[in-house]
């Protein structure tokens, strides 16, 4: 047995909010970073600490696969992981648990959502295919589905990221389980003053509705935006901003100046559809900056509709935006501020590690049990 727990994450492609969760975990059990696929350069030098994840390189072990389906690839890496004895295994994504099979030792899912392409958006993923492609694709999910609800049951406890996340794993799956928010570094993000523009961290896909951001702001001409994140969409959105001087798309950011930005933002807009939880609005308010946001998902359990920002109607559109723009002003942001940050401590990383300990502590011991003896 490894005297090291172990800490499994899908990917570490850029630095999400996933990413996050899965690095404080390390660091907090004194664990090992395991993953499917790392891009280092993707990543600050001092990112994870002295101990770089040790990557599985699903796409080199199985590349006809990884032709077919990074996912696939991905599925097969975790499910050939080789055998290991730990005495904790923490997950921290959707495929990872697939290796519960090759771990001996209690493990603990860290579900920051049931994988949205096999229950809730299944039809809209389905959709994006090409019609060749359809065939496959139907076949993929159902091999993935029958394996993530086999590897979910056998887990030892199921921690949700929030209470949305939790009804999900209701809904779909029949289980409970105990909700446990994401960490934020809160004193990472300190207010720095206000300068005249509305900041924007989504990452630029078509589930976080950027480009209805951006349509606002371009029949805003006297408020100023600034993008900075990337993603598939990111292409679009700098088209839907051309001609627009009042609109800056500056793609992926650098840590430092993305603290700096929502420093000194009069406020940060993210409107993702039906989001897990969603990290960047709690980094707002650890800044005193309030969020303009909407009514679904996580946004309803973090920001507080009129004290710390504003929660648009859900499926919001430009119109929707360019009101709550208009309404939180310089001013008004500015009155929030001690709001906000009083609001952000109840998800500080302290408290965390603190939860998650929790858990671990609970699982360990009943694993330690000893199994009664039949009569």
């Amino acid at each position: 047995m490894s005297h090291r727990s172990l800490v499994l994450h899908d990917a570490f492609a850029f630095p999400g909010g996933g990413e996050q969760v899965a690095v404080t975990l390390a660091r907090a059990f004194d664990a090992d970073l395991m993953t499917g696929v790392f891009d280092q350069a993707a990543f600050a030098p001092d990112y994870f600490g002295s101990a770089l994840p040790q990557s599985l390189d699903a796409p080199g072990r199985h590349p006809l696969a990884a032709r077919l389906s990074a996912t696939l690839a991905m599925c097969l890496a975790f499910e050939h992981l080789p055998r290991t004895d730990v005495p904790l295994a923490l997950h921290s994504g959707a495929l990872t648990l697939l290796a519960h099979g090759r771990i001996a030792g209690p493990q603990v899912l860290y579900c920051h959502t049931p994988p949205r392409i096999l229950y809730d958006h299944r039809d809209f993923y389905l959709a994006r295919q090409s019609p060749l492609r359809r065939p496959a694709y139907r076949l993929l999910a159902a091999r993935y589905r029958r394996r993530y609800e086999t590897a979910i049951r056998a887990m030892d406890a199921v921690v949700a990221n929030s209470q949305t996340v939790r009804r999900r794993i209701r809904q779909f799956l029949g289980l409970e389980a105990e909700v446990v928010h994401p960490p934020v570094a809160t004193v990472a993000f300190p207010n720095l003053g206000q300068e005249p523009f509305y900041l924007s961290t989504a990452r630029v896909d078509v589930l976080k509705r950027v480009d209805v951001v951006v349509e606002a702001f371009a029949a805003l001409p006297d408020k100023r935006l600034v993008v900075v994140s990337g993603g598939s969409e990111l292409a679009r959105v700098r088209e839907l901003a051309a001609g627009h001087a009042n609109i800056e798309i500056r793609g992926w950011t650098e840590a430092a100046e993305l603290r700096r930005l929502i420093g000194t933002a009069i406020a940060t807009i993210y409107i993702p559809r039906d989001e897990d939880f969603g990290i960047s609005p709690v980094e707002s308010m650890a800044a005193g900056k309030p969020v303009i946001g909407v009514r679904e998902g996580g946004l309803t359990e973090t920001v507080v509709h009129g004290e710390t920002g504003i929660l648009l109607p859900p499926d919001p559109g430009p119109a929707d935006v360019a009101r709550a723009v208009a309404e939180l002003g310089p001013d008004v942001a500015l009155g929030m501020r001690e709001a906000c940050q009083r609001r952000a401590a109840a998800f500080d990383t302290a408290v965390f590690i603190r939860n998650m300990q929790a858990v671990a502590a609970r699982v360990m011991a009943g694993r330690s049990q000893p199994t009664p003896e039949k009569k």
